[in-house]
Parts: C-alpha cells; sequence; structure tokens
C-alpha cells in the first residue's frame, strides 16, 4: 500500500467510520488508521439501542463492523496502526506510526475520548454488566432498579444523577468529600429532588455481583468512608461513573487548537481546526453530546469539509 494518500483519517470509531465512508463515495483515496481500540468505545459496550435503523438493537462490536464494511465497499483501506506523531507544519501532512511514515493531502481527526474510570479490579468484572461511564446511553436498561448509583461531584454527575430519576426508583450520588465540583444551580437542583440522595466522604472500594448462569449482575457497591477507612455495603443494581472523560488528543498539543481539557477547537459550525486540510470530528471535539450518532454526524460534516476543501485547492 502506497505510504501517500488523498485523505487519511486518525481513529475508528463511528465518527472516523462515517467520515471514511462518506469521503470514498466521494471518490477520494481513503485510508483509516484504526488505532488502539478498533471501532472505537462502541466495541466495549454491549447492546446498542438508541442507533437508529437497528429496531431490535445491535451489539456494540457488530455494529462496528458493519460501519466499518460498508465504509470498506466503497473503496475504504483500513491500517491497524496507531498514529504517535503528527506534522501538520507543511504539505502533504506527515503522520509516524510504530511501523512507518505516512502523508496525506487532508487529514480527518477522530480519536475520540475515553472515560475516566476508577481503575478498581471488580470494575472490569462488572463493566457492562451494572456498571456503566453513559446514563444517557444505558439509564433505559436500569428502568425498575431500586438503587443507582452516580460516582462523582461535577456537572456531569448531577446531569446523570436527574436523568436516572426517570428509571431507578431512587438514585444516590456519591461524592469523595462535602465539596462538589458541580455548579451551585445544578447541585440544588440535583439535592432538591425527592429520589436523589447523597453518600459523601465516601469512595468506592469494590463492586460486588453475583453471576447466575453464566451472567454477571451488579449487586451493590462496598463504599469506604474517606475519614475512618469503615467499609459498608451498600445495595444497588447499577452504577453510573461520572468523573469526566479525557479526550484522546495528546499528540495535536501545540499543533491544534484545544480548549483547557484537550478537546479540540473547530470554527463555527464545520469541522474545520487552525489548520488549513486538518478537519476533528466526534468525541475528539464534542464535549457536550458524546454518542454515536452526533459523532456519526459530525463525521460526515468533516467528509464534506474535506471533500470542498481538496476541490478548492485543485
Amino acid at each position: 500500500m502506497s505510504t501517500h494518500h488523498q485523505v487519511i483519517i486518525i481513529g475508528s470509531g463511528p465518527a472516523g467510520l462515517t467520515a471514511a465512508l462518506y469521503a470514498s463515495r466521494a471518490n477520494l483515496e481513503t485510508v483509516v488508521f484504526e488505532g488502539m481500540q478498533p471501532g472505537g468505545q462502541l466495541t466495549i459496550t454491549t447492546e446498542v439501542e438508541n442507533y437508529p435503523g437497528f429496531v431490535n438493537g445491535i451489539q456494540g462490536p457488530e455494529m462496528m463492523d458493519i460501519l466499518r464494511k460498508q465504509a470498506q465497499r466503497f473503496g475504504t483501506k483500513s491500517i491497524f496502526e496507531t498514529v504517535n506523531k503528527v506534522d501538520f507544519s507543511e504539505r502533504p501532512f506527515k503522520m509516524s506510526t510504530e511501523k512507518g511514515d505516512y502523508t496525506a493531502d487532508a487529514v480527518i481527526i477522530s480519536t475520540g475520548a475515553t472515560a475516566k474510570l476508577l481503575n478498581i479490579p471488580s470494575e472490569e468484572t462488572y463493566w457492562g454488566s451494572g456498571i456503566s461511564a453513559c446514563a444517557t446511553c444505558d439509564g433505559f436498561f436500569f428502568n425498575g432498579e431500586k438503587n443507582l448509583f452516580i460516582i462523582g461531584g461535577g456537572d456531569t454527575a448531577m446531569e446523570e444523577a436527574l436523568f436516572l430519576t426517570k428509571y431507578g426508583q431512587k438514585v444516590t450520588v456519591v461524592n469523595r468529600s462535602e465539596n462538589y465540583r458541580a455548579s451551585r444551580i445544578m447541585l440544588e437542583r440535583a439535592k432538591n429532588h425527592p429520589k436523589i440522595e447523597f453518600i459523601e466522604n465516601a469512595v468506592v472500594d469494590e463492586y460486588i455481583g453475583e453471576t447466575t448462569n453464566g451472567i454477571k449482575k451488579l449487586t451493590g457497591l462496598n463504599l469506604k468512608d474517606v475519614n475512618t477507612g469503615e467499609v459498608t455495603f451498600y445495595e444497588g443494581g447499577g452504577a453510573f461513573i461520572a468523573i469526566g472523560h479525557k479526550p484522546n488528543t495528546d499528540i495535536f498539543e501545540g499543533i491544534i487548537d484545544m480548549n483547557e481539557v484537550g478537546y479540540i477547537l473547530t470554527k463555527d459550525k464545520s469541522t474545520y481546526t487552525n489548520v488549513d486540510g486538518v478537519f476533528a470530528c466526534g468525541d475528539a471535539q464534542d464535549h457536550v453530546y458524546r454518542q454515536a450518532i452526533t459523532a456519526a454526524g459530525t463525521g460526515c460534516m468533516a467528509a464534506i469539509d474535506a471533500e470542498r476543501w481538496l476541490a478548492e485547492q485543485e
């Protein structure tokens, strides 16, 4: 395979593969660098029920495989390597992986973001079986649960706690101190809700669950008091980690304009970055919605922006 391509897409989640689909159908020679997690965050998601077109839902990995094959049908090539260095100072743009160097006329960044987790052993055990990092995505699966936990103390935690009151009989916010990063209005809204309770000065010590007929299910949390060290079990069928996301944009630092957290800044309502010919889409530039469908939408935008920009260069 040639090392120069018309369009190189860095990242292979819904944004990247949708961008690839549109770019390929525009007769642009397109390559996707799949990265360390081919298919993006949806490959660690079990059931996807809120993506249009799948009446009965679909498994996350299966959905991403369909998107990849759809893009490849129109000529997209996948390279299963991780871009670890870029040089956008001149054209063609240069990118490097552990296996070699590549150049492109236009680049689409769709590297996504990663949910911050607690990284305790039992978290992996019950991930997708009671533990989630997205209430909007997965809240529906917990309809009727007696108690749902939100772990965190920022605006996102309060928003997700309020959202989960539609499904859980009770929602318990677990915060490691008595101080909250949430804005006063969001905190008051959550504290005034009759279905939301708060446990302060506590951290998750362990996730507790059971396995029945090979199916794992979260049954509660062991919470440790940060002042006394005492561990107490609290029953609940779902835990949502809301301590933030980290955009996967470190390699673009100092090259592409970002906000203070690392989300890429795009111009107006487009996917243009501060570097002419480099575009950004998906969760790498979206810290608000973070949904597969919105990522796919911006992937479409990025491909159209790139196609029009390349036409102007000619």
